[in-house]
């Protein structure tokens, strides 16, 4: 069965690379559902995400494409994996916090599935004491996250804060759901003992 990844997308400069990272988890056999934050919805337009996921992209809580189901819980419930990337400080403060303000925050918060968070944001905000307290909390309570990189920001600083790779990010999303990219899609003939033409 395919495993299924819901991905977060918040929004920041690096909302663009969350393309990528459906792409290529597309590319493993995953199944991605992508709901996005109206900030997020300023950077990158769901089509692009609908494109890539073949599904379609959730942007409101309140829209009616569904009208006999609870969207946010059957989507944490329907998930292997809830992958946030990029996430801000805005979205990493809400969710330790316990704000569910948004269709991608009250999913996260009933999401029973593992969770990967993966910040971006100025290197300023990534160090400031409550980032650090809200991503601690976090890790307490079980998510995992991979580390921004370090170099040259948007903003034009250099420093940690950057998205991580999104190859980094895709790797070690396979390797929490055991999915072995390099034979994926492939066909293998096993034979035992000798053939004879």
């Amino acid at each position: 069965m395919r495993k299924r990844v819901l991905l977060g997308v918040t929004g920041g400069i690096a909302a663009y690379k969350s393309a990528m990272i459906t792409s290529a988890l597309v590319s493993a056999g995953v199944d991605v559902v992508v709901i996005m934050t109206d900030s997020a919805t300023k950077f990158v337009t769901p089509l692009t995400f609908e494109t890539l996921s073949k599904n379609r992209v959730i942007t409101d809580m309140f829209s009616r494409d569904f009208p006999h189901e609870v969207e946010h819980i059957s989507l944490a419930k329907s998930s292997d994996l809830a992958l946030i990337a990029p996430a801000t400080a805005n979205f990493i403060g809400k969710i330790a916090n316990g704000i569910a303000d948004d269709m991608l925050t009250t999913t996260y918060m009933a999401c029973r599935a593992v969770k990967v968070i993966c910040p971006a944001m100025n290197t300023a905000m990534y160090n400031d004491a409550a980032t650090q307290a809200n991503m601690r909390k976090l890790i307490g309570q079980g998510a995992h996250f991979v580390e921004p990189d370090e170099g040259r920001l948007a903003c034009g600083d250099e420093g940690k804060g950057r998205l991580a790779a999104p190859e980094i990010i895709v790797k070690y999303v396979l390797d929490l759901l055991e999915i072995k990219p390099d034979y994926v899609g492939k066909k293998v003939l096993v034979t035992a003992g000798a053939t004879i033409e």
